[in-house]
């Protein structure tokens, strides 16, 4: 894997966090979304398989282009250059919580950071990724691991979550993780949006987080991943065009 530029480095880098709390109303899924208490090991039963997580999480960022037309800070992002042979799906709350999805060619590798959870290396006495997190990631994927882009300056990975998929696997696979007494490492609402699935879920955070009716309609469109049109993009967003969305949407790499 390639090493990314500065800037890029920066559009990930959490170290301005604000304060407020990573469930603030504007970045977290509402309660009926998610099961409180969910770890990794959870979220590896409920992702879907690799074909089927990849056109979610392009929905996800198609959907968020055509909610909020023009932004650079959307809040689902998917780049189908992120690197050679490698498309990047990924999720930014604007509170310094953030997950990435790498696919490459030998599966796909999920990392998620909750900077809050006492998981989080910043809340450790030795500024180290958790143990167990990261011990039992194949070398395949240790590129991601060591990704500069999720890294800090002195090269401590963003994670406070890990999995992976090759893709012979018939499961996602995880570390052995002893959680800390009364704490969690943030997957039950970091993916919340990946486990559960479903149009009503996205409906729900996306009236939530844009303050917006948000039509279900054109969410289910958009997860059955049904070419873009000018009447779905009207219907989920009356204050924009299928002309002004159409390159944003055909770079996340769902069909236009």
């Amino acid at each position: 894997m390639i090493a990314r530029q500065a800037a890029v480095v920066a559009k990930f880098h959490p170290d301005a966090i604000p304060p407020i709390s990573a469930r603030d109303q504007h970045s977290h899924v509402p309660g009926a979304c998610l099961d409180v208490g969910m770890s990794a090991y959870d979220v590896a039963r409920l992702l879907p398989a690799i074909p089927e997580l990849r056109s979610l999480c392009r929905a996800l960022a198609a959907l968020d282009v055509v909610l909020s037309p023009g932004s650079d800070d959307r809040h689902h992002l998917y780049d189908t250059a992120w690197a050679p042979g490698e498309e990047l799906a990924s999720m930014r709350d604007g509170a310094g919580n953030e997950y990435s999805i790498t696919f490459t060619a030998a599966g796909a590798y999920v990392r998620g950071f909750d900077h809050e959870s006492p998981m989080s290396p910043y809340a450790t006495d030795d500024e180290e990724p958790w143990p167990g997190v990261l011990d039992r990631v194949p070398e395949v994927f240790r590129d991601c691991v060591e990704e500069p882009a999720f890294s800090d300056e002195f090269g401590t990975p963003y994670v406070t979550v890990c999995l992976w998929r090759e893709h012979g696997d018939t499961a996602w696979r995880h570390g052995d993780i002893a959680f800390p007494e009364g704490g969690d490492d943030g997957a039950d609402w970091l993916f919340a949006l990946l486990t559960d699935g479903t149009p009503e879920a996205f409906r729900e955070w996306a009236q939530d987080y844009y303050e917006m009716p948000v039509d279900l309609g054109a969410v289910r469109h958009f997860y059955a991943g049904l070419p873009l049109t000018a009447g779905v993009v009207t219907a989920l967003n009356p204050g924009t065009t299928l002309a002004a969305v159409t390159g944003d949407v055909v770079a996340t790499g769902y069909p236009v």
